[in-house]
């Protein structure tokens, strides 16, 4: 086993025991839970690696990156997440490689995926990003639906061919009434998610937590932890 193997291998388990813990403190069987692996800025050969250990899920959120890593690992049995901050010039390129779209938060957005998938003949799986630190119905700076807005984006969604309503995803807020209040955000995504699955009972994907905050997120319900750091290790700086 080669060093990065075994750091990565080590790491994983690491990983695997805390969401393990995390889900037996909230009666949660440990399969409820989904780690995707968050490879931005690591190179092909991480998630060649990452493979190998049994990840089947990883995410970038840069379409300059993940184009080339996912054409690199095009043979490896992997579904591909994009959770970045989505420029409609960059939805041709995702729509080739990605199987989810986790930040679907304007109407521009729907309508240039849909029309790319049909045009790939791919079904993309969506999630709705929600900002919990937007206004009623605005977006946030990083990106987001504010919670006003989820019915109408949804439907849409739903409605669009070559797109599947998968559910949600938010990042802990840094402002506003949930900042230093991980598991409260997370549990106010859950709620959210309740309301969406009265009118889309399939979307019941909830992306939430971070390498950080992955056991407030399993707390409050969380079927996706997405996790970097602590897997793949401290990031370099990109210049």
């Amino acid at each position: 086993m080669t060093d990065r193997k075994a750091q990565l291998a080590g790491n994983l388990a690491k990983v695997e025991e805390r969401i393990t813990a995390a889900c037996i403190a909230a009666g949660r069987k440990r399969e409820e839970v989904t780690l995707i692996v968050v490879t931005k800025t690591y190179p092909s050969s991480d998630v060649r690696i990452l493979s190998e250990l049994g990840v089947r899920h990883v995410a970038e959120n840069r379409d300059q990156d993940a184009a080339p890593k996912a054409a690199d690992c095009a043979d490896l049995p992997l579904s591909w997440h994009f959770v970045g901050q989505l420029q409609t010039n960059k939805v041709r390129s995702v729509v080739g490689y990605a199987d989810f779209v986790q930040s679907v938060d304007r109407s521009k957005l729907v309508t240039a995926l849909s029309k790319e998938a049909v045009r790939a003949e791919r079904e993309v799986g969506c999630l709705l990003q929600v900002a919990l630190d937007a206004e009623e119905s605005g977006r946030a700076e990083r990106g987001g639906v504010g919670v006003g807005g989820i019915e109408e984006l949804g439907d849409l969604v739903a409605a669009a061919p070559g797109l599947r309503l998968d559910g949600l995803m938010t990042v802990a807020p840094l402002t506003g009434q949930y900042a230093g209040r991980q598991q409260a955000a997370f549990e106010r995504l859950m709620d959210l998610s309740t309301d969406l699955r009265r009118a889309h009972p399939a979307a019941n994907m909830v992306s939430a937590g971070m390498s950080s905050d992955l056991e407030q997120a399993v707390a409050a319900g969380a079927t996706h932890v997405r996790v970097g750091t602590a897997v793949l290790g401290v990031r370099p700086r990109l210049g």
